[in-house]
């Protein structure tokens, strides 16, 4: 999940809008620390659940990235109240599905992990196996219309 989030990190500019879905522990939070490591934003990149958005600025002169837990967010209003600078940053919103998709382009990344009858279990995840995981990514609107990775 890093390496890829490395490789789209290195795709993504200012104004670019990518949503992550998929459920708790399918990586979400690692792909967005590999992106902030393609973009070059200071880190660490941590998910921002309790505070709901955290800017990480660039290191190198680029777009700072804008990281958002959409989870607790009733709807587009709530998000709008957060005052994103959605032209400025590269906004990567976690949950953010129907919330954040309005924008002209978007990138959209659902993550399947492995479900198991162990799911249920507390797992100490400092020493859980790396699980295979699943990445549909939708490339949509005019500013993906030749970008491929």
């Amino acid at each position: 999940m890093h390496e890829l989030g490395v490789r789209l990190g290195a795709l993504l500019r200012a104004g670019d809008l990518l949503i992550l879905t998929g459920p708790l522990g399918a990586g979400k939070t690692t792909l967005t620390r590999g992106i902030g490591e393609g973009l070059g934003v200071r880190g660490p990149v941590q998910s921002p659940t309790f505070v709901l958005a955290r800017t990480h600025p660039s290191l190198v002169g680029g777009a700072p990235l804008v990281h958002v837990d959409a989870y607790r967010l009733a709807d587009a209003d709530e998000l709008d109240d957060l005052d994103l600078d959605f032209d400025g940053s590269v906004v990567v919103a976690e949950w953010g599905a129907g919330l954040v998709d309005t924008r002209e382009s978007w990138v959209e990344a659902v993550i399947e992990r492995p479900v198991g009858e162990d799911d249920d279990t507390e797992t100490d995840w400092s020493e859980a196996p790396i699980e295979a995981r699943t990445v549909t990514i939708t490339w949509t609107g005019p500013r993906w219309a030749e970008e491929t990775l």
